[in-house]
């Protein structure tokens, strides 16, 4: 195996609870909500599908059923599909569903899973290339960076970056050819069947984990040094 690649939400970080990203907004604004309505309001955002990396919304509305598909597709289409579902919900100033947005992107908002630090290192010590492949809006880099992860990260491939959304496999082919690495000797790490399984029509081969809390998938990125080991 030369290379693998891994997706980033859901597959080496996890993004914080709805309850925790909106009482982080509200605690920076000064701006409080009985712990009942904070409750409620968290479930809320979290049914709309407000919360980038979080479930999907139960329902789109009209405004943004035309965004959602491409969403991953530029910067300002992802901003605007989240600020559109963040909308549907209530809040106590309107500012705040900007505000919402921009925690998102924060690395304090991002969870490493347990075990992708010590399978990162262990596949940069052992020479094996490492990029990132995500459909994302912004910038994931300092999330790395503040994590302690970003020197074993050798590309990263982002959808915004090349106006491109998995499961294209064109962007799968950029991080290949970043790593210098041919698709048949590269294996792809995530949790979507559907976008990261792309992957599999350059000949990649595909590893998918279940997209958890943080606290409920301590282990489940190991098995990709067991792979690697039986490729030796």
């Amino acid at each position: 195996m030369a290379a693998v690649l891994f997706d980033f939400s859901g597959t080496l970080f996890r993004i914080e609870s709805c309850e925790s990203w909106l009482r982080a907004v509200l605690n920076a604004a000064e701006l409080t909500l009985d712990e009942r309505e904070l409750a409620r309001t968290a479930r809320a955002l979290e049914e709309a599908g407000a919360l980038p990396g979080g479930v999907p919304p139960a329902r789109l509305p009209d405004e943004a059923a035309g965004l959602w598909e491409i969403r991953d597709r530029s910067a300002e289409l992802h901003r605007s599909t989240y600020t559109t579902l963040s909308r549907q919900v209530p809040l106590p100033d309107p500012a705040l569903h900007d505000a919402l947005y921009e925690r998102h992107m924060t690395p304090a908002a991002w969870a490493p899973y347990p075990d992708a630090a010590e399978v990162l290192r262990t596949l940069h010590e052992r020479g094996v290339g490492v990029a990132v492949v995500s459909n994302i809006g912004w910038d994931l880099r300092p999330v790395f960076r503040a994590h302690g992860l970003d020197a074993y990260v050798d590309a990263y491939m982002l959808s915004y970056e090349h106006g491109v959304q998995k499961p294209d496999p064109r962007l799968f082919a950029l991080a290949c050819a970043a790593l210098g690495a041919d698709p048949k000797d590269v294996l792809m790490v995530g949790d979507s069947r559907h976008a990261d399984g792309g992957a599999a029509a350059l000949g990649c081969g595909t590893h998918f984990v279940d997209h958890l809390p943080v606290t409920r998938r301590p282990d489940a990125l190991l098995p990709v040094l067991g792979l690697l080991d039986r490729t030796d």
